[in-house]
């Protein structure tokens, strides 16, 4: 169980990465499966965790609250059981978010009366301190305590709202043995880099076109043992790591082509439902009558984000799971297209014509035990930009990526069907595709989004509908008695 009562916003949180079993009342993402907590209320979440070991995280899923609201949440091995690896010396959570110095629900919405981008974060954090680069924190540094020949485990988690971020170790190599609460075939590095809702850290990936927060934070990695300290000399002054190039697409790839499960996995060989989706930005014009100072886009635009051009919209009234699970009309449609309208060249040029998306509340229906495929296809519509896809209810195997638009004749070729890592997000990279397969096995509504918090608020999502199976333990639990009314 969780227990969460909201205080000054209407809220709710997610435990990100959790399947969720027939629990999806419990999965949080406002309007989606649960309507918004009221301040002064509360709400119990009732969830079993099932075949996941490892870290994932909880945060608020409403708005920009999660710039604050989010903390770690570790799975460990069942009592009796081991690590696949030696047992660690030292277990550090290392939790990267971003910093406004303002109201981060102010920031958005601003930017949503406005039609413009929102401002960019002042500062980014390592366990909410900004490090020793900001004058304001210098002072209050995170310092992790390690000793001299000892194994640590970091769990890292890229907690920040918009951007993806470089991590590294100074005059120190990474052996990666999991992500999303799975584990990995161990391969050393000298960086990681992941997107919000995966381990990453600290300096983030190019966002031509707009601007972007491109500080790196800081945390001091301090050897308890060493002869300095023994001495009583004055503190050295820490090594300073080099990372990457905020827009260095090759080592950002690099690391995720390097993830795979650790042995042979039961990837579906055979395909029920194939979708190919497209992911990218877009501009709206400026409605008739609309005052300019609501159309601050680029030459008088609005932002806006789309799934096979169709900009998500999320319901008001009711919840997207109540409106399933009850049979409310009008809540939603579920015509969400498997393939985009209009076929053109993705990662080229695209003609204005197709900018401009359709505003709807869209749902794509499965079929219980569907064995599912997506092709998430990037656009440079606007700007070419590096999209993590989210899945909630959902582990799925990452088969393959590349760059341009994909091919299918071609591009099956390099699926790996043998040990792809598993994984709930999906990094689509710089102007191109990435491909994925899961089996549709949890009964609920379950939403699929981009986690760069500014595009999802712009519309860069979709959600499945997954029937029933046949029987008890195949088909969504009852309601619980408090679930928040709108």
């Amino acid at each position: 169980m969780f227990f969460f009562k909201s205080l000054s916003y209407s809220c709710m949180r997610l435990m990100h990465g959790v399947r969720q079993m027939r629990t999806a009342w419990a999965d949080g993402p406002e309007f989606i499966t649960q309507c918004p907590i009221r301040p002064g209320g509360s709400y119990t979440y009732r969830f079993t965790i099932q075949g996941q070991e490892g870290t994932l995280w909880w945060h608020a899923h409403s708005s920009w609250l999660r710039a604050t609201v989010y903390g770690a949440l570790i799975i460990r091995p069942k009592e009796g059981d081991s690590y696949p690896f030696p047992k660690p010396a030292r277990e550090t959570p290392i939790l990267l978010g971003e910093w406004w110095d303002a109201d981060p629900i102010s920031v958005v919405r601003t930017a949503t009366r406005t039609g413009a981008s929102p401002n960019v974060s002042d500062a980014y954090t390592i366990n909410g301190q900004p490090g020793d680069f900001y004058k304001c924190s210098s002072q209050d540094t995170v310092i992790v305590p390690v000793d001299s020949g000892e194994t640590n485990l970091l769990r890292i988690i890229n907690a920040a709202l918009n951007q993806q971020l470089f991590f590294t170790v100074a005059n120190h190599k990474l052996t990666v043995v999991g992500a999303d609460a799975g584990y990995l075939k161990p391969f050393t590095t000298n960086v990681i880099m992941l997107g919000p809702a995966r381990p990453p850290t600290p300096r983030l990936r190019q966002r031509p076109g707009r601007p972007f927060d491109n500080t790196t934070t800081t945390a001091i990695l301090e050897y308890k043992a060493a002869a300095c300290a023994a001495k009583g000399c004055p503190a050295a002054k820490p090594l300073t790591a080099t990372l990457p190039a905020f827009n260095d697409t090759a080592t950002a790839t690099a690391f995720t082509s390097a993830l795979r499960s650790p042995k042979k996995v039961p990837v579906p060989q055979d395909v029920d439902e194939s979708l190919v989706i497209t992911v990218g930005l877009g501009l709206n014009r400026c409605p008739k009558g609309a005052s300019p100072s609501s159309c601050q886009g680029p030459n008088g635009t609005r932002f806006t984000a789309s799934m096979n051009n169709v900009s998500f919209v999320l319901p008001s009234n009711w919840s997207l799971l109540q409106a399933h699970h009850q049979g409310i009309p009008g809540v939603f449609t579920t015509d969400f297209p498997a393939a985009p309208p209009v076929k053109f060249d993705y990662t080229g040029n695209v003609s204005r014509a197709l900018w401009q998306p359709t505003a709807a509340t869209k749902l794509y229906r499965l079929k219980y035990g569907a064995r599912v495929q997506i092709i998430f296809q990037g656009t440079s519509i606007f700007t070419a930009e590096n999209h993590p896809i989210h899945l909630h209810g959902y582990d799925f195997y990452i088969l393959a990526e590349g760059f341009g638009n994909y091919n299918p004749n071609t591009d099956p070729k390099k699926f790996n069907l043998v040990d792809p890592p598993m994984r709930n997000t999906a990094s689509v990279p710089v102007g191109g595709w990435s491909a994925i397969r899961f089996v549709a096995d949890n009964p609920g509504v379950w939403i699929m989004h981009c986690h760069l918090d500014v595009h999802i608020t712009w519309g860069l999502a979709m959600a499945f509908i997954v029937d029933n199976g046949i029987g008890e333990l195949e088909s969504l639990e009852q309601p619980p008695l408090d679930l928040p009314v709108c």
